[in-house]
C-alpha cells in the first residue's frame, strides 16, 4: 500500500467499525458493540493525524476514546471518570476552536440560546440525578456546551453541527441515568449522534486550519538584514 493510500484505508477501517458498531447497537448485539466501541476514536485520530492534525485535536480524540472504554464498565467510578476523560477532550476542543478558528456574524445571538440550553437542562435534570453526579454533571454541561457553542461560532457550520450533535447525544446519556422515557434503542442513538458529532468536529477543525495555513503563508516576509 502506497503512503498516500493510507488515510483512505484508514477512513475506511473508520467507517467499517462505526457500521459494525452500529449494527451490533440496532440488533442487540452487546459483544460486537464492546469489542469495536474502543477502536473507533483511535482510527479517526489516527486519520486525522495523517491529515495534517494539530495535536490538541488528536489529543481530544484520544481523550473520547478513553471515555469509550471507560463508559463499558457497568459502575459508577467508571462512570465519573469517563466523564471526566470527555470533559479533558472538550479543554482540548475549546483550546484549539479558540486558537484557529475565527469569531463569526451570529457569535453574539448564539450565546443566549446555548445559555438557555444549559440552563435548562441541568435545572431539569438535577432533582431526578443521583445526589453524587449533580455537581459533576453541572460542571461537565457547562464545559460541552462552552465547547459546541465555540465550534459554530469559531469554526463554521460543520463544526457548529458536530457541537450540536455532541450536546445531543450526552443529553440522551444524562436523560437515562436519569430514568426519563428513552427512546427505542436509546444507545444506538448515543453512538450515532456522538459518531458524528466527533467527525463533524474534525473536518470541521482540520477545513478551519487549512485556510489559517494559507492566510499565513500570504503575509509578507519582513527582509532580512542586508
Amino acid at each position: 500500500m502506497t503512503r498516500s493510500r493510507v488515510p483512505s484505508a484508514l477512513f475506511g477501517l473508520f467507517a467499517l467499525a462505526a457500521a459494525v458498531d452500529l449494527l451490533s447497537l440496532a440488533v442487540g448485539f452487546e459483544p460486537g458493540h464492546a469489542v469495536v466501541k474502543p477502536l473507533l476514536m483511535p482510527l479517526l485520530a489516527a486519520w486525522a493525524a495523517l491529515r495534517g492534525a494539530p495535536r490538541l485535536l488528536v489529543a481530544a480524540l484520544l481523550c473520547g476514546w478513553g471515555g469509550d472504554t471507560l463508559l463499558l464498565f457497568d459502575a459508577d467510578a467508571a462512570f465519573l471518570a469517563g466523564m471526566a476523560c470527555f470533559a479533558a477532550g472538550h479543554v482540548c476542543y475549546l483550546v484549539l476552536f479558540t486558537r484557529v478558528g475565527r469569531s463569526r456574524t451570529g457569535a453574539l445571538l448564539l450565546a443566549p440560546c446555548y445559555a438557555v440550553a444549559l440552563i435548562t437542562t441541568v435545572v431539569l435534570l438535577r432533582p431526578d440525578l443521583p445526589a453524587e453526579l449533580r455537581l459533576p454533571v453541572a460542571v461537565y454541561s457547562t464545559l460541552l456546551t462552552a465547547m459546541a457553542y465555540t465550534a459554530g461560532t469559531r469554526l463554521g457550520p460543520v463544526a457548529g453541527v458536530g457541537g450540536a450533535l455532541f450536546l445531543l447525544s450526552d443529553t440522551l446519556i444524562a436523560t437515562g441515568v436519569a430514568d426519563w422515557p428513552q427512546p427505542p434503542r436509546p444507545d444506538l442513538w448515543i453512538m450515532l449522534t456522538y459518531l458524528a458529532a466527533q467527525f463533524l468536529l474534525v473536518r470541521g477543525a482540520l477545513g478551519e486550519r487549512r485556510p489559517a495555513r494559507e492566510r499565513a503563508d500570504s503575509l509578507p516576509v519582513a527582509a532580512g538584514p542586508g
